[in-house]
């Protein structure tokens, strides 16, 4: 094991002892309330719809947008500044203290002012910054960084941060419970507020048309911020700025929900600055308040630092629509369990951080944690604007392997491997990444080869070299594959006499590892008078893709289309077992392939159990299928979910007389190759310890253990004393 892995596995086992437990609490608190939230909505896909149009019309228009919001600002008596940078934001902020000779500045939270550091640029000059919002109070007094783009300090627990205050500040009480906490920092920062010079404040949204700030809350603090100074800074990245206020309706019904699961959050400030409120003064309780002069000074500072880059680069723009609400974090299974000290970067944590990350501050930055995504796309459905960050983090992974110093890598094994992919590519994302190849040679020499592979000198090896976890169980390889069965048995049910006629893919697990799979997908399709082809066809391009490889998984996504092509083109249905490879054939191959061979191919694809569904809802015999009534626990797989098609399987076997009982946890936590990776194993397990409690109670502990994807499979295996297995094998006929 390398030392970046070494150091990198005990980070993560840091973190999962520290912090994982407030993480999670938090997350699945949000996540749980968001589902019940959106629940209510009427038309919550429309709603989606509607802010991801407006997003791509802003992004598409936005220097036209950002031209006209200046002169609006102008006209209503504020100033704009576009910032080109980090270091020129700070400039332009720091001079504006300065002219208004400030010894103190109050902020509400605000990842874009995290993101240029303003509070050290300003400190180091000899100004107060204070934090107001409270989870970002805390951090201050800890000194560490967010964890959450909208729950700062979601890594504390109430006693944490009460042992934090309790030695930071001198109290005359041992600070205890959530209001001693929250009252004391709330009479600390009024005295902040109070003596502040400048306030500053974000903006979720910026509007052309008005010049209005939206400002979407849970504390009053932003409002206390902008009305108690003379002088209000507003800070916001370019891509803030919709066309007009209209706009704000559907971002205003999805942030909250989507954020910490809540129907509206207990603060919507619509600010049109220069505000016309009196500014108070603090020292005088003689004068009314409404005679105290109006006169406000307003500064919005739009910032760039790579968005305008971001918006020419077709694969980081979508990264743009974001409008950080953090759906996507709270909906990952390893973000619940680690958080953003481990799956973030300088500034920005959680899925879509990767492309904030990379545009803003470059792909070093986003390298650290990058392979934390999965790509398990459970993230896709739960993002309010639809944003498919999956692929941002594949294509930033790829950059990023793309980067790496050829010298570090030996160019005679590069030349040996079958990819597309450059010299000084990690070995480990090589070895997964080429995984068919491996299976091909385990298979034509096995058993030999697994006997091998299981040897202690050989799994050290691949801990040591690969980055394999040598407590990783290992695939055993049939010597005889899948399609080599099926090509000496042949078809059983005539063309002619067919219902349907399917060509059923094999995938590389099912056609090297689990034959069995595939034997009893042929056998359930016949029953049900299905004509079965199985084709000389390779891997998806799922494994390559997994690793960032990203030409080598657009190579074999043309040679698997090419050899389907005849199949398609003749009218058969492609069947998939392995629900991975089905998104592949329905998502990602979108982006690999021409329009309309994508389209076609993803047209006539089907999950196989989903096949059986519909065969079985025309027409077809469940008696010709194996019937019985076995109680089981099942496990649906990620990306099933994603394309709604767990229901399915669960149908068909509650139709032939199972009684089932379902886990309704975010994730297993091996997510193919992740799992294996040694820096990896601890938070797989850890992830999948979920999954192990529910499938041990006293309902699920003597249930046959069903799951539909290689992967779950394999987390079960390790997980639990019983042999999972997939369903196709619970109702094909023997």
């Amino acid at each position: 094991m390398s030392d970046s892995r070494r150091q990198k596995a005990a980070r993560i086992r840091s973190l999962l002892e520290t912090e994982g437990d407030a993480v999670f609490e938090n997350t699945t608190t949000f996540n749980d309330g968001r589902y019940e939230s959106v629940e209510k909505l009427d038309d919550y896909e429309g709603l989606k719809a509607r802010a991801r149009a407006i997003k791509e019309d802003a992004i598409a228009n936005l220097p036209d947008l950002v031209e006209a919001v200046t002169e609006t600002v102008e006209a209503n008596g504020g100033t704009v500044y576009l910032a080109e940078d980090e270091a020129d934001a700070q400039r332009y902020i720091a001079e504006v203290v300065e002219d208004r000779d400030a010894d103190s500045v109050v902020k509400s939270k605000s990842m874009t002012s995290e993101e240029i550091e303003i509070n050290d640029h300003l400190q180091s000059r000899g100004v107060d910054v204070w934090e107001t919002d409270l989870g970002e109070f805390v951090l201050q007094v800890a000194d560490e960084a967010p964890s959450h783009i909208v729950a700062p300090a979601i890594h504390r627990s109430r006693e944490n941060i009460a042992e934090l205050f309790d030695a930071h500040f001198d109290t005359d009480a041992p600070l205890e419970t959530a209001e001693d906490l929250t009252e004391f920092a709330r009479e600390y920062l009024a005295e902040r507020i109070k003596d502040a010079d400048v306030g500053m404040t974000g903006a979720n949204f910026v509007t052309a048309d008005t010049g209005t700030i939206a400002l979407v809350t849970s504390e009053g603090n932003a409002r206390k911020s902008v009305a108690t100074t003379d002088t209000h800074v507003a800070v916001a990245g370019v891509e803030k700025v919709v066309p007009s206020l209209g706009d704000l309706q559907p971002f205003v019904e999805l942030i909250g929900r989507s954020g910490t699961g809540q129907d509206i959050t207990a603060y919507v400030s619509l600010l049109t600055p220069p505000v016309g409120t009196p500014v108070p003064d603090f020292d005088d309780d003689e004068t009314p308040l409404a005679e105290a002069g109006p006169d406000r000074d307003y500064h919005l500072v739009l910032i760039d630092n790579g968005r305008m880059a971001m918006r020419d680069d077709d694969d980081l723009r979508e990264t743009l629509y974001c409008i950080r609400c953090s759906a996507c974090a709270n909906s990952c299974a390893n973000f619940q369990h680690v958080g953003g000290h481990a799956f973030g970067g300088e500034t920005y944590s959680g899925g879509i951080a990767t492309g904030w990350e990379a545009g803003v501050h470059g792909e070093d930055s986003a390298a650290e944690f990058n392979d934390l995504c999965t790509g398990c796309s459970r993230c896709v459905n739960q993002c309010p604007v639809e944003i498919d960050i999956p692929w941002i983090n594949t294509v930033v992974r790829d950059r990023i392997n793309r980067g790496a110093d050829p010298d570090t890598f030996d160019f005679l094994v590069e030349g040996l491997t079958p990819d597309e992919e450059p010299a000084g590519l990690d070995v480990q994302k090589r070895f997964f990444g080429n995984f068919e190849t491996a299976a091909k040679l385990g298979s034509a020499t096995a058993p030999l080869s697994n006997w091998v592979m299981d040897a202690g000198p050989v799994r050290s090896a691949l801990e040591r070299f690969v980055g394999v976890d040598s407590r990783r169980d290992l695939p055993t390889f049939e010597r005889e594959t899948f399609r080599e069965w099926f090509a000496t048995r042949g078809p059983r049910v005539d063309p002619a006499d067919a219902a349907r006629e399917v060509v059923l893919y094999p995938d590389v697990y099912t056609n090297y590892v689990s034959t069995a799979r595939g034997k009893a997908a042929v056998r359930a399709l016949e029953a049900l008078d299905v004509h079965v082809t199985v084709p000389a066809v390779g891997e998806s391009g799922r494994a390559p893709l997994s690793q960032g490889m990203v030409s080598t998984a657009g190579e074999k996504a043309s040679r698997v289309y090419g050899a389907l092509a005849e199949h398609v083109d003749a009218g058969r249905d492609v069947v998939v077992v392995e629900p991975s490879d089905l998104a592949m054939f329905a998502r990602e191959y979108e982006r690999l392939l021409p329009e309309r061979s994508h389209e076609r191919l993803a047209e006539q694809s089907y999950e196989v159990m989903e096949y059986v569904y519909g065969l079985l809802e025309n027409g077809g015999d469940p008696d010709a299928l194996a019937t019985g009534n076995e109680a089981v626990a099942y496990h649906s797989h990620c990306q099933q979910r994603t394309l709604g098609l767990a229901a399915h399987t669960v149908a068909v076997l509650e139709q032939l007389g199972h009684d089932v009982v379902t886990s309704d946890v975010e994730c297993c936590g091996m997510a193919g190759s992740f799992g294996y990776k040694q820096e990896y194993y601890d938070l797989s397990m850890d992830v999948g310890d979920e999954l192990a409690t529910q499938f041990t109670t006293d309902e699920t502990r003597d249930r046959t253990v069903v799951a539909s994807g290689t992967s779950c499979l394999e987390q079960l295996d390790s997980l639990l004393q019983r042999v999972p297995t997939h369903p196709v094998e619970l109702v094909a006929p023997r």
